[in-house]
């Protein structure tokens, strides 16, 4: 292969990674460069799962063998089958060396590697029907990472030293492309992510609702939103400094996560200040109810605080028709006014207020104009429907 054709190759693949915008989509191209630019039937990338001792497949690309997927889910390897990545090359570089791919065949170890790390390999490519491969470690940060594998048919030429080097090369490639990708998701989480809780914020909650509601508008599923406030944070704030009103905050996001596993698929959010919610798609409408009466038990039980504050709506209760996250948002916000000036202990639920839907007092109060119900609740529900609160802060106001 020419100069020129493989600093092409190598193009293709940065720019492969670069255009990726999720994680598989960077491994995938990673290994589809890889497997071009090597003339290969077949590729893999995988990544060495240090606390569990394992090599674990990310993507498997070309012709797969049978049992071979492309996202495999439970593809690993215990690491000291495989050891070079752990041992033989850890040593090369600890002496001052740098990674360098090598090449195995269905024969055995070539270009004078020692036998005692390529047997499994060797199987693997037997069982597989490959005759031969190049596996170049992936060094990030100045660890190993993982490998980049790729694989030809018995009967193509077999990968010679050249190929190893250019090998090495495209594997330095794949390094830079998985951390430019792993710093995309790390910024990405940090804008979905409340920086007091961990939880997601406001702005994660009204895509996941936005797309939550177009499910339900087309098929039917079942949407429903919990929404809470935190009582007593104004008194901890003022009584006990911010520092403790914070601790409060995270130990009720803490509880606010446990209940949420209890609906499968649930989104636990903080929305800012004091206020929480819960965002479940599928679960039915009773089954959100309980947990969020559960929720209401063990935020009272906290040693800070009084308790919360919760209102529910639900697609599957009768609230009339909802087309908007926009709308479900002002019913469950309505729902949990009311429950603040009533003092509730239990959640108030959106059309479970007795007689037709109409005449639910949390469902007229959602829909009224916003002048309607007093100017503080018209100015929360027009809050609620246009802009999220600050990220962080335990400046709450009840």
């Amino acid at each position: 292969m020419g100069e020129d054709v493989r600093l092409r190759a190598v193009v293709e693949l940065a720019q492969g990674m670069a255009a990726a915008h999720a994680p598989r989509e960077s491994w995938r191209a990673a290994a589809l460069g890889a497997c071009r630019a090597l003339n290969g039937s077949f590729a893999a990338l995988s990544v060495w799962e240090r606390d569990l001792g394992r090599l674990r497949v990310l993507v498997n690309v070309g012709e797969r063998a049978e049992g071979e997927e492309e996202f495999p889910e439970r593809e690993s390897y215990p690491v000291n089958q495989f050891p070079e990545i752990a041992e033989f090359l850890h040593e090369r570089w600890a002496g001052g060396g740098e990674p360098h791919a090598w090449v195995e065949t269905a024969e055995g170890p070539a270009g004078g590697r020692a036998a005692g790390y390529c047997h499994e390999r060797v199987t693997a490519l037997r069982r597989r029907g490959r005759g031969c491969c190049v596996v170049a470690p992936i060094v990030l940060h100045g660890r190993a990472w993982g490998e980049l594998y790729v694989a030809r048919p018995v009967g193509a030429p077999v990968f010679d030293r050249a190929d190893a080097d250019f090998a090495t090369v495209l594997a330095a490639v794949v390094a830079a492309g998985i951390a430019q990708t792993e710093r995309l998701e790390e910024a990405r989480r940090l804008a979905f992510t409340d920086a007091l809780t961990g939880l997601a914020n406001r702005r994660a909650v009204d895509l996941r609702l936005d797309e939550a509601v177009e499910r339900h508008r087309v098929d039917g599923v079942v949407v429903s939103l919990v929404v809470c406030d935190v009582n007593g944070l104004k008194r901890v704030n003022d009584t006990r400094g911010h520092a403790v009103g914070d601790r409060l905050l995270e130990r009720f996001g803490s509880v606010l996560s446990v209940c949420g596993a209890m609906l499968p698929g649930a989104l636990a959010a903080r929305l800012g200040g004091d206020e929480f919610c819960l965002l479940s798609v599928g679960p039915g409408a009773d089954e959100v109810v309980r947990v969020a009466e559960e929720l209401c038990v063990r935020a009272g039980e906290l040693e800070l605080g009084d308790g919360v504050a919760c209102g529910v709506a639900s697609t599957g209760d009768p609230i009339g028709a909802v087309r908007s996250g926009r709308r479900l948002f002002r019913l469950a916000d309505a729902a949990q006014y009311r429950a603040k000036a009533a003092r509730a202990v239990k959640p108030v639920v959106a059309g479970r207020g007795g007689g037709e839907e109409g005449d639910d007092p949390v469902v007229r109060l959602a829909d009224a104009p916003s002048g309607e119900g007093g100017a503080e609740v018209g100015e929360r529900r027009r809050f609620r429907g246009r802009e999220p609160r600050g990220a962080r802060g335990a400046r709450g106001s009840s």
